[in-house]
């Protein structure tokens, strides 16, 4: 049988992308103006010649060093939370106690806990442990809260490993830490590289703990330095959003690379 166009559906998809695409052209095209040109000419259309004197006045306001702490930041959140759920996560399915059950049941808890509500109690430990102001006091919080919907991703992908696979190298003679690192981590490698650009994604836009826990700019990531970028340009328009691109162009090369691993993740570990 052949079936019918839709061409409703076509056209809310239309609708759908210039929805879309129409906020991202005009903080492109903005981005390419010069001061004086933002307020003379359409804002939708293409400016003629484009300037890169925006980014250029970014970049000379601190931009890299700002890009830099993010990278650290992010690449250490990344590490230590996709380590510590890989254990956990090999703990919880492999275990046979209740206290893996439990502990279970804690990272489920900790999913209902908004950042929001814990700022105070954070706040209070950062500065007792005297790490205010330090990219660890942003990394610390951020691994925490990174954990528990890291664990119950991997926890789902871990339960498809057969069992078979770890009866065979138990009898080979394989301990858990061999199992893990040969077995666990092969097969389950699609759920890692997800958990890594989830957790990549929330921690390069986090604003709330860079905010509260940090205050000199030697310590500013890009959400807090856009921030700031908004009020130290404040009638410069065109710079405030070159920033912007600068600081979404990563985040885009990362999603692009792992588009695809991340959503069939997210699936699998809400679809069980």
């Amino acid at each position: 049988m052949r079936t019918r166009p839709n061409y409703l559906g076509g056209l809310a998809g239309f609708v759908w992308l210039a929805v879309v695409l129409v906020p991202v052209y005009y903080v492109v095209v903005t981005s390419l103006r010069n001061q004086r040109g933002f307020y003379d000419a359409n804002p939708l259309s293409v400016p003629a010649p484009p300037t890169f004197s925006a980014y250029e006045l970014v970049l000379r306001n601190d931009f890299w060093r700002y890009f830099a702490n993010s990278v650290v930041v992010t690449l250490a959140t990344v590490a230590i939370a996709v380590a510590v759920a890989l254990m956990a996560a090999y703990y919880v399915v492999r275990g046979t106690t209740w206290f893996s059950r439990f502990t279970y049941r804690g990272y489920l808890l900790g999913l209902a806990i908004p950042i929001q509500a814990t700022i105070i109690p954070v706040y209070y430990l950062i500065t007792r442990a005297q790490l205010y102001d330090t990219l660890l006091a942003i990394i610390l919080p951020s691994v925490a809260f990174a954990i528990p919907l890291s664990v119950i991703i991997l926890a789902n992908f871990l339960r498809d490993v057969p069992n078979e696979l770890f009866e065979s190298m138990r009898v080979d003679g394989a301990g858990d830490w061999r199992m893990l690192f040969s077995l666990v981590l092969p097969m389950i490698r699609p759920a890692v590289v997800t958990v890594a650009v989830y957790d990549g994604l929330n921690v390069w836009n986090g604003f709330l703990f860079p905010l509260i826990l940090t205050q000199s700019s030697d310590q500013r990531v890009l959400p807090l330095a856009l921030w700031s970028f908004q009020g130290q340009f404040r009638v410069n328009i065109p710079a405030v959003l070159a920033a912007v691109v600068l600081s979404t162009l990563p985040v885009l090369a990362l999603y692009v690379l792992g588009r695809r691993q991340l959503v069939s993740g997210l699936t699998a570990g809400f679809g069980k």
